[in-house]
């Protein structure tokens, strides 16, 4: 399944030092349709995502009904992302 989506970058007091983009309700919907055939487990979807031209791995997190999109470090450093910027990322679920 790809995704692409543009949303206000959050911070949540979960694993530091991530800021996350949540997946907007439509999308949630889809990956949560999909998500007993894409989890490793603890409900995590593994995705490839791209913010500007930078593409890396990480895994979706359900939260409160939706899913988030972790954005590492080392992303938020090459494509100038903080906390209440919108982003657009493309994801492809799944390994």
């Amino acid at each position: 399944m790809e995704l692409e989506y543009t949303a206000v970058a959050i911070e949540w007091r979960g694993p530091a030092p991530f800021v996350f983009l949540p997946v907007p309700p439509d999308g949630s919907a889809m990956i949560a349709e999909l998500a007993p055939e894409l989890t490793y487990g603890w409900g995590a979807i593994p995705a490839e995502a791209t913010i500007g031209g930078t593409t890396f791995t990480t895994s979706l997190f359900p939260r409160d009904g939706a899913y988030l999109l972790p954005i590492k470090v080392a992303v938020q450093r090459a494509e100038g992302v903080g906390v209440g910027d919108r982003v657009t990322a493309r994801m492809r679920l799944g390994r």
